[in-house]
């Protein structure tokens, strides 16, 4: 998992732009060496662990077994988003030979899995000790699973809304439902996967090497907005030999804000590995509590409180019924939440209030014509809609940090945040102004089983197992 992580969503959200010559995944190359990988991460070591527990908990431990669906869920949505068919209803099944599903009828079934498995912890929220020790996001504590299996129903209803409308409106108006058990209520609610010895941050592997660092997408969007959070986000770019105080000069100071010293530095994604002898490596790279060096890092987000509010913005926007507030206000408790997560209030860089500032993106580097290409200030206004639109998921972007998956599924979606072109690209079915849309499957799923596969790509594929076919929900 941690493959596709950092070589194909960290970089296709635009979070980092990467140093290594031939990692040719930044310029489209959809390489099928790590695809395999991936594929068969989830499918050989995570899936079996999940069924396995799901039966054994069946009939015997209705909340065990309740979470576990929601676990599923959760589990099989980043595989579908990644891939959009995939095997899920049969897996499992004993045979050489495991059908697709095509992706709308595995969304309907996680509507269906999460409406059964909130009944049952609705029934027993009051109950704190579901798997012992044994559970490292919660502790067992199953109002708090409650309330996780709500919100990731209300982010798997919005990621459909431009697929099935009638079904998006109808499934998010019931994950809201305070009758249901509701969604997150605060910071408190979010779910983090904690780290020990067994279970590292993904980014223990490659903060050794340091081949990844700060896109220019997030250079200049946190720049413009002053934004606090990039203190954590990433460190501050150097000479790479600080002792001899070497090649200073790509610290560019005639780009920041008025009155504020900005040294964090950021590159384009796709650069050439002509461009990447550069020594990259000299830019700005992830904050110091990612920077482990094979450590176990910080615990991993599944998903938090903030990003809630953002999908309730979203609804209110649509006209939808999210249990009280205005887009607006949803908006502004996402950004509040996100900020609070690492001790800021309402404030940016500058110590002015952050929710009704009227900066915008600045370009990242000020010898160049790379001027921003996103124009809309953190402040909610104006009566257009879809600018308002952009403006939420903006902000959501920044706040998902470092979830690139959902900040990836988010970015195919919506066509937000609005981020730089490609350098270049190496694969000719993806112009440099566009991005990939899936990853196409593996090719031991090809060979192993080809005619399922087949039966999928030509069924619900359109017959094309490109990087450029849509899933069902990408059809804005």
């Amino acid at each position: 998992m941690q493959v596709i992580h950092s070589l194909f969503t960290d970089i296709y959200a635009n979070y980092f732009a990467t140093t290594a010559k031939n990692f040719d995944s930044d310029q489209f190359t959809l390489v099928g060496k790590w695809i395999n990988i991936g594929w068969e991460s989830w499918y050989s070591e995570c899936s079996p662990q999940i069924k396995l527990v799901e039966d054994f908990t069946k009939g015997k431990y209705p909340i065990e077994n309740a979470i576990m669906k929601v676990w599923r869920v959760y589990h099989y949505s980043r595989i579908t988003d990644l891939w959009g068919p995939i095997p899920y209803s049969k897996f499992g099944n004993e045979k050489t030979s495991v059908p697709y599903d095509s992706q709308q009828d595995i969304y309907k079934d996680f509507f269906k899995t999460l409406s059964a498995a909130t009944n049952v912890l609705n029934a027993h929220k009051d109950k704190t000790s579901a798997f012992g020790s044994n559970d490292i996001i919660y502790k067992g504590d199953v109002a708090k699973w409650l309330k996780f299996a709500n919100s990731l129903h209300l982010r798997l209803a919005m990621r459909i809304r431009y697929a099935d409308k009638t079904m998006a409106k109808q499934e998010a108006e019931k994950a809201v439902r305070p009758e249901n058990g509701g969604v997150m209520e605060s910071n408190k609610d979010n779910a983090f996967v904690k780290t020990e010895t067994f279970y590292k941050n993904p980014y223990n592997t490659i903060t050794q090497w340091g081949e990844f660092r700060m896109s220019a997408d997030m250079e200049s969007i946190l720049k413009g907005y002053k934004d606090p959070r990039v203190q954590n986000y990433f460190d501050k770019a150097k000479p790479l030999d600080p002792e001899k105080n070497d090649d200073t000069t790509f610290i560019d100071r005639k780009d920041d804000p008025s009155g504020l010293e900005f040294d964090y530095e950021g590159f384009r994604n796709g650069q050439t590995k002509t461009e990447k002898a550069k020594k990259l490596n000299k830019y700005s790279d992830m904050a110091a509590p990612y920077r482990v060096n094979g450590g176990e890092g910080p615990s991993w987000p599944v998903m938090r409180f903030a990003e809630v509010n953002f999908l309730k913005a979203e609804g209110a926007l649509m006209g939808w019924n999210m249990a009280g507030g205005t887009t607006e206000d949803f908006y502004n408790q996402g950004i509040k939440a996100s900020l609070l997560e690492y001790g800021y209030e309402d404030k940016d860089l500058s110590g002015a209030q952050y929710t009704i500032s009227t900066s915008l993106p600045l370009g990242f580097q000020s010898n160049n014509s790379n001027d921003a290409v996103s124009k809309v200030p953190v402040k909610f206004e104006g009566n257009d809609k879809e600018k308002k639109l952009e403006q939420i998921i903006t902000q959501k972007w920044i706040a998902l940090f470092p979830n690139s998956e959902e900040a990836y599924a988010e970015r195919r979606r919506t066509g937000y945040p609005k981020l730089y072109d490609r350098a270049h690209s190496l694969n000719p079915d993806i112009p440099k102004d566009r991005i990939p849309r899936r990853l196409p499957y593996a090719s031991s799923e090809k060979t192993n089983n080809k005619k399922a596969v087949d039966i999928a790509i030509n069924k619900y594929l359109r017959g094309s197992d490109k990087g450029s076919t849509k899933l069902w929900w990408d059809q804005k």
